[in-house]
């Protein structure tokens, strides 16, 4: 398999000629051929059981061709690309076979690459560090927290609800005045000022006192769910049967004693402090990279091919399938059940995509230009961090990633470490 022309017929878009020897035609063919006959019935054959030739001869001498060559296009085409100094972007590809036959075939395919890119001034990028400082009101927030988590619900008797309270509410929903179905319930528990229900529902139950009945009126958001519901005026008749309020543990030293390993107040705080301030080292780190990484995307110069992004965004909605089908669900199911179609999920993830696809382009263009290599220990080192992360035998993460893949991998480690230990910070008063 080899590569005889590779022409540019737009951006991002190459016209690659390639050529199958006859013998890898051959082999592929006589494969297909094991296959298929199986299903093949000649007379005066057992089925499964006719010779190549006398189907061949039946069918025609190139009965098998078709589906021979689909079986050698992908590796012809990637060994051509890689021949061409061209990486493919998983995209359409258009396929003409020019020639078939006993020598082997020829075929042209119009395909996808990732985009020629240069970038700039990417040594000494600006960032603006995150403060460290970890304040008393860090500390009572953090604490107030574990407050909460221990905390109770106690009856209101001498006021009316407020945000923030637990309003215990029977509530039936009426559209036109008839009863819609689903919006009905009893007893139920709705913490006010949380945004549970749709705008306006949990707004006009403040006020109102334990014991009363009332009517709400609300208009459902235009791309609610429900079809039948978007936009449209319901009246909701409300039994508000009780209102409660969470009562929070007085944080003394018993209190800390239940809820912790350590004996006083003071003990406790100081290890919140200390925890506290590992945390923000964490998020410091990351938002000091993140911030490079944008500035990296943006001095990239480059035309990404919108496929590019697609295969990003696939990737991603991939992953939170996987995640998905770990709590037992399936994404049709989600889908539904948070009001989203196939083009809205893919939208949630379009900025994020974007992101990701400059920023490693970005890299690439960085190792290009300071001559970054992998080496074969390196490549090796990563295959077995990924083996060890993963929990598998390094051959079955070798099966599924080639060394180019880990290579490019490796290089693009590099190149953001070097951006990284030469990135400054920002002047006081300015913007990274």
């Amino acid at each position: 398999m080899s590569l005889k022309s590779s022409n540019k017929v737009e951006t991002n878009r190459y016209e690659l000629t390639v050529e199958v020897d006859g013998v890898t035609f051959e082999n592929a063919v006589n494969k297909v051929y094991k296959k298929e006959v199986k299903r093949i019935n000649i007379p005066g054959f057992r089925k499964g059981k006719a010779p190549r030739a006398i189907i061949e001869k039946m069918y025609g001498s190139e009965v098998f061709y078709e589906d021979a060559m689909k079986e050698l296009y992908p590796e012809a085409l990637e060994n051509a690309a890689k021949e061409a100094g061209l990486t493919l972007v998983r995209d359409k590809i258009d396929l003409d076979v020019e020639s078939a036959g006993k020598d082997g075939f020829v075929f042209k395919a119009t395909v996808t690459v990732e985009p020629e890119v240069s970038i700039e001034n990417y040594k000494g990028i600006e960032y603006k560090p995150m403060s460290l400082e970890i304040t008393e009101e860090d500390i009572d927030n953090d604490i107030k927290r574990v407050q909460e988590r221990n905390s109770r619900l106690v009856a209101v008797e001498d006021r009316a609800a407020e945000n923030g309270d637990v309003a215990v509410i029977d509530f039936e929903g009426f559209l036109d005045g008839e009863a819609f179905d689903g919006g009905k319930a009893e007893n139920y528990s709705l913490t006010l000022g949380d945004g549970q229900f749709i705008p306006g529902f949990e707004e006009q139950i403040v006020g109102h006192n334990a014991g009363e009945e009332f009517t709400i009126n609300v208009t459902f958001p235009e791309d609610y769910q429900a079809e039948e519901l978007a936009g449209k005026a319901t009246e909701f008749k409300i039994n508000l049967h009780e209102i409660k309020k969470r009562e929070l543990p007085e944080v003394d030293d018993e209190f800390i004693k239940d809820v912790s390993e350590f004996e006083t107040v003071d003990e406790y705080r100081a290890d919140v402090k200390e925890k506290l301030a590992k945390a923000r080292e964490e998020e410091a780190k990351n938002d000091k990279n993140n911030q490079i990484a944008k500035s990296l995307a943006e001095k990239l110069v480059a035309e990404i091919p919108d496929a590019m992004y697609e295969n990003a965004i696939d990737n991603f909605i991939g992953e939170f399938e996987m995640n998905l089908r770990a709590q037992g669900l399936d994404i049709n199911t989600y889908m539904q059940y948070v009001g989203l179609d196939e083009q809205a999920l893919r939208e949630q993830y379009k900025e994020r995509a974007e992101a990701q696809v400059k920023v490693r382009l970005a890299l690439r263009a960085v190792a290009e230009a300071e001559g970054i290599e992998a080496s074969d220990d390196e490549i090796e080192a990563e295959y077995n961090k990924l083996a060890e992360a993963y929990k598998v035998d390094v051959d079955r993460v070798k099966a599924a990633f080639t060394a180019d893949d880990i290579a490019k991998d490796v290089k693009n480690e590099k190149a953001m470490k070097l951006v990284q230990e030469s990135a400054v910070e920002a002047a006081a008063g300015e913007e990274a």
